[in-house]
């Protein structure tokens, strides 16, 4: 459960995302503008340091308490790289780097890097190792992904600030296991957009002289739906606390398992939000897409469904039979 601070620091991002974050914005965005005063609206809450130590600097919360952050950030397609800088600051703080003040993004040194031209400095991983360079030492070529956000790969023209390795306890596939939990809990927030977007016209949309939310076969399909978004939230909430209870390399099953379930929750949920919408949901006039497009993206960065699916079928192949076992003892050690 997220504590207090984290809850408070979540309502403060909801606020000011409804303020500096409409839908304008995020065309404005996928025109190629940089949203600078939503991006001063979000730093100035001071959450680029929510996952680092207070004793260096930062907010010192835990994986747990950000996971609600995370879901307000995709309940507004949030237009900035805010996750990407708590994520990345914490990988920096973790191999002893000092965090920078302002826009970061991290990725592998031979992948795309979210919002790579916005950010003002990036964290590059090439397995345990982790470098800090200034946006003066990247040159971009630039690329974006469905949803039209920046997804831009680096070409390091000069030195980096500072080099490190993480710590076991992060280990070699820090990156990817922190982009798969990232986008898992951004997943479960922009299903719940959507979901209101779908239930909202469903109560107003009328056909046949009445709503269309009255027709059982839509009802059915929302209820799938609200489902679905549950089991996204409570997926992305479980392996947020397997971090925080056993560490970051450790909790690579729980984080694989929720990128599966959010995966395939977006999958369905998207599906359904446009059958209620009709042709309406994808005009560029209509919000729908706006979160849609992200859904279909977010599933894919930090592992696939395919991806997590075959791994997580290896390990269990190797447990000989003692797959129940297995997975009622870790769940055992992350319930309170």
């Amino acid at each position: 459960m997220a504590s207090e601070i984290a809850t408070e620091l979540a309502e403060q991002a909801d606020r000011a995302l409804t303020d500096a974050a409409d839908v304008a914005v995020l065309r404005s965005l996928e025109a190629g503008t940089w949203p600078a005063t939503t991006w001063d609206a979000m730093a100035a809450l001071g959450l680029n340091g929510a996952l680092v130590a207070e004793d260096a600097g930062g907010v010192g919360l835990g994986f747990s308490d950000v996971a609600p952050l995370l879901e307000v950030l995709g309940r507004h397609a949030a237009p900035v790289p805010l996750a990407e800088s708590i994520f990345g600051n914490a990988l920096l703080a973790a191999a002893g780097i000092t965090p920078p003040e302002g826009a970061l993004s991290f990725g592998s040194r031979n992948g795309a890097i979210p919002w790579g031209r916005h950010a003002g400095h990036v964290a590059l991983l090439d397995g345990a190792r982790i470098a800090l360079y200034p946006a003066a030492a990247l040159a971009w070529e630039e690329a974006g992904n469905i949803g039209h956000e920046p997804r831009d790969r680096a070409r390091i023209i000069g030195a980096p600030i500072a080099e490190a390795v993480l710590p076991n306890g992060w280990g070699a596939e820090a990156g990817l296991l922190c982009t798969a939990l990232m986008r898992s809990a951004q997943i479960a927030g922009a299903m719940q957009a959507a979901l209101a977007l779908a239930v909202d016209h469903a109560n107003t949309r009328k056909q046949f002289g009445r709503p269309i939310g009255r027709f059982q076969a839509v009802q059915q399909q929302l209820a799938v739906f609200a489902a679905e978004t549950s089991a996204a939230s409570v997926a992305a909430a479980a392996a947020a606390r397997a971090v925080d209870r056993r560490g970051l390399a450790a909790a690579a099953f729980e984080i694989g398992c929720a990128k599966i379930t959010v995966g395939e929750a977006a999958t369905r949920g998207a599906a359904i939000a446009h059958q209620v919408f009709a042709a309406m949901g994808i005009t560029e006039e209509h919000q729908l897409h706006h979160f849609t497009r992200r859904l279909w993206s977010w599933r894919e960065e930090g592992g696939s469904e395919a991806f997590w699916a075959k791994r997580i079928g290896q390990e269990a192949q190797a447990l000989s039979g003692a797959l129940w076992p297995f997975i009622t003892a870790r769940e055992e050690e992350i319930i309170p």
